[in-house]
């Protein structure tokens, strides 16, 4: 199982919000780079990057950052929040990102995630932001009509290869994340999985990697010290064997 370790940017600060609220906010470091960089030395291949400005109003305003982090950590650099138009997706593939995050317009706007994979085709991923079984949208704040499950089978059936799953009811509060939600869309699907929310013990990490995921994003409690990434990386791998 990979880990991506997580690094979400506010005015080109490294920040982690608790269960997407902005008014929760607590600025980690000033320097996301830095971040990055000891991530790598302490042996991740991946980063999980979202701007939440972007997210928040559907700007590239931290483009510069975004540009840094791809050019410089020497990481494998997925990036989301707020991509909703072919010309976001390309300036970010332009700028040299591995795989870009649709997450509200590929509920909203079904044709655009269809020209972007059409496009880019393994270059994108969709964000399946989960509360109560359904599909969150607009930065959680409003329920899609779409379960999950069923929202994972029509992004299978369009093609695309690897979603990001948050449990946002376990986003940012270090209590463990949804091992049952995993596990049956483990089950279900042929896609590539990325858990995500709450992912913040050697335990949760084992198991995760037990069921064969393909990946989990690790955040808060990797700014917090609840969970060393060194460690993490070897469960993922020992875990997965």
């Amino acid at each position: 199982m990979n880990i991506f370790p997580a690094i979400d940017i506010i005015d080109g600060k490294a920040v982690r919000l608790v269960r997407g609220d902005y008014s929760q906010m607590t600025v980690y470091h000033n320097d996301p780079l830095a971040v990055a960089q000891n991530f790598a030395s302490c042996g991740a291949k991946y980063l999980h990057v979202v701007d939440l400005e972007g997210a928040r109003d559907g700007s590239t305003a931290n483009l510069a950052t975004v540009r840094s982090l791809i050019e410089k950590s020497g990481l494998f650099v997925e990036i989301g929040g707020g991509i909703r138009s072919m010309e976001t997706v390309k300036t970010y593939v332009d700028a040299g990102a591995s795989r870009v995050i649709i997450g509200t317009a590929a509920v909203t706007d079904p044709d655009f995630l269809d020209r972007a994979l059409k496009a880019y085709g393994d270059k994108i991923a969709v964000g399946v932001d989960i509360r109560d079984g359904m599909v969150a949208i607009k930065g959680w704040t409003e329920l899609s009509s779409l379960t999950c499950f069923d929202f994972c089978e029509m992004l299978e059936k369009k093609g695309v290869s690897t979603v990001i799953c948050t449990d946002i009811s376990k986003d940012g509060l270090l209590g463990g994340t949804n091992l049952s939600l995993y596990a049956e869309m483990q089950k279900r699907f042929s896609l590539q999985i990325t858990a995500s929310g709450g992912v913040s013990t050697l335990s949760d990490v084992r198991t995760l990697a037990q069921m064969k995921l393909y990946g989990a994003i690790l955040g808060k409690a990797l700014y917090t010290g609840d969970l060393d990434l060194k460690e993490a990386l070897r469960a993922a791998e020992e875990a997965g064997v």
